[in-house]
């Protein structure tokens, strides 16, 4: 993939050499903002931190993660994009790993996913047997509402293309990131409300401000 640059920002494919930015800038600008971690009062990013690192490289490996340059601000990292292939057998895989995670705000999130994946079931519902899973995408606060988050998006779905992967899905905690998506042609094949989503109590798991009512799966053939 060539290099895209607009209003001064370059999308490009992501290296290893890359990921220290890319782990510093998710402290200051993902988990602040992503709306399940956003209140929970818990450093999120040390949780599984040393599992998700070695996950984050393995997608990084295979040229399927894309990092945005501010070139106007000295290469200033502004936005990324953590993507990989996924296939059936994830599923299950994923599932197990949730079940065995601590009670803290990374595993209750992580069992949330596995059970919006299990039920969207992108394989069975597309009769496809792998696809790009765009795991996580942040955009630097002052560089939001210009359309880079939308330029990452449609950059990972040309490389999806590019590397022969049938469908791309995401699975959205966030409004505005869903309605991001659904924008670019995704489509919301499942969806779970925060609100009926709730312990052995009864009472709701998360409770994200609005406009944040919902988890999604979103997906397009590609």
């Amino acid at each position: 993939m060539s290099p895209d640059t607009k209003d001064g920002a370059t999308i490009r494919v992501m290296t290893k050499e890359d990921y220290a930015k890319v782990k510093a800038f998710m402290k200051d600008d993902f988990y602040l903002w992503e709306p399940l971690c956003q209140f929970s009062g818990e450093s999120v990013q040390q949780q599984n931190e040393e599992k998700n690192d070695e996950f984050h490289l393995s997608m990084i490996a295979q040229g399927t993660c894309l990092v945005a340059i501010d070139e106007n601000n000295g290469g200033r990292l502004v936005g990324f994009v953590l993507a990989g292939a996924q296939f059936p057998e994830d599923i299950e895989q994923h599932r197990v790993e949730a079940e065995a995670m601590e009670q803290h705000t990374w595993g209750r999130t992580y069992r949330l996913l596995s059970k919006i994946e299990r039920e969207a079931n992108i394989f069975e519902r597309f009769g496809i047997s792998k696809a790009l899973y765009s795991h996580i995408t942040s955009v630097a606060k002052s560089m939001r509402g210009k359309g880079l988050g939308s330029r990452l998006a449609a950059t990972l779905m040309e490389v999806g293309r590019s590397k022969g992967f049938p469908a791309m899905v995401a699975f959205c905690t966030s409004f505005f990131a869903a309605r991001q998506k659904e924008a670019l042609g995704m489509q919301c094949i499942h969806s779970l409300t925060y609100a009926d989503y709730k312990d052995a109590q009864g009472r709701p798991i998360f409770t994200p401000i609005a406009p944040h009512t919902m988890a999604r799966a979103m997906a397009i053939r590609l």
